[in-house]
C-alpha cells in the first residue's frame, strides 16, 4: 500500500522514493559467474511456489551477459498465461518475501517485484521479479542481441559507468538514461530477426 508522508508517497519500510535511494544505491560490478547459480535457485523456489501459473522463465538484464559490468541484482523475466489469477499471484509472492514495486495493467501487465530489500539494506541476494503476460518481450531481445554484440555489450558497460557517477541515487533517472541506447539494440534484435 502506498500512503504520503509529507507529500511523497512512502514506498517501502515507511520510506519514501527518495529515501530508498538513499539506502539502495546504484552499484555497478564486475560480472559474477554465481549470478547464474543465484537466478538457477530462485527459479526452484518459483516453480515450486507458483506451478502451472508459470508459462516461461527467462534471466534477463546485466546479470545474465557474460562479462557486462552489472548492478549486483538478478533480474528474472516470468511469463504467465493471459487470464491467470493475478491477486493469488501477488499474495502468493508477497508471502514469500517478494515486495511488490509497480503495477499496470494497460497496454499489458506489468508487475514489479523485489526480494532482498530489507530496512537495513541489500540482502546477500537480491532480485527483480518481472511478471507479463506471454508474449514478444524486447528484454529479451536486448539480452540476446548484447551477448552476440560484445563491442556493443563494451559500449552499454561504458554507458553505465558514465550514469553511475550522475545518478548513483537516481534509479528513476539511471534507467531512463539508458533508454535510448536499450531501444536502439532492441531494435537491430528485431530487425535481424525478421
Amino acid at each position: 500500500m502506498v500512503c504520503r508522508l509529507d507529500g511523497q508517497e512512502t514506498v517501502a519500510f515507511g520510506l519514501t522514493l527518495t529515501e530508498l535511494w538513499q539506502l539502495f544505491p546504484i552499484q555497478l560490478v564486475e560480472h559474477d559467474p554465481s549470478w547464474r547459480d543465484w537466478y538457477d535457485d530462485e527459479v526452484v523456489s518459483l516453480k515450486a511456489l507458483l506451478g502451472s501459473t508459470i508459462q516461461r522463465i527467462n534471466h534477463i538484464g546485466s546479470t545474465a551477459i557474460e562479462g557486462l559490468l552489472a548492478k549486483p541484482i538478478v533480474d528474472i523475466l516470468l511469463q504467465v498465461v493471459d487470464g491467470c489469477e493475478i491477486d493469488g499471484l501477488k499474495d502468493r509472492l508477497a508471502a514469500n518475501g517478494w515486495l511488490l514495486m509497480a503495477e499496470r495493467s494497460k497496454p499489458h501487465l506489468q508487475l514489479d517485484f523485489n526480494k532482498g530489500y530489507t530496512p537495513d539494506g541489500f540482502a546477500e541476494r537480491v532480485y527483480h521479479l518481472h511478471i507479463r503476460y506471454v508474449g514478444d518481450w524486447d528484454e529479451l531481445h536486448f539480452r540476446d542481441y548484447l551477448i552476440a554484440h560484445p563491442e556493443e555489450a563494451a559500449e552499454y558497460a561504458a554507458l553505465k559507468q558514465r550514469l553511475f557517477a550522475q545518478y548513483e541515487h537516481d534509479r528513476d533517472a539511471y534507467t531512463e538514461a539508458k533508454g535510448d541506447f536499450i531501444r536502439d539494440c532492441t531494435a537491430k534484435a528485431r530487425d535481424s530477426a525478421l
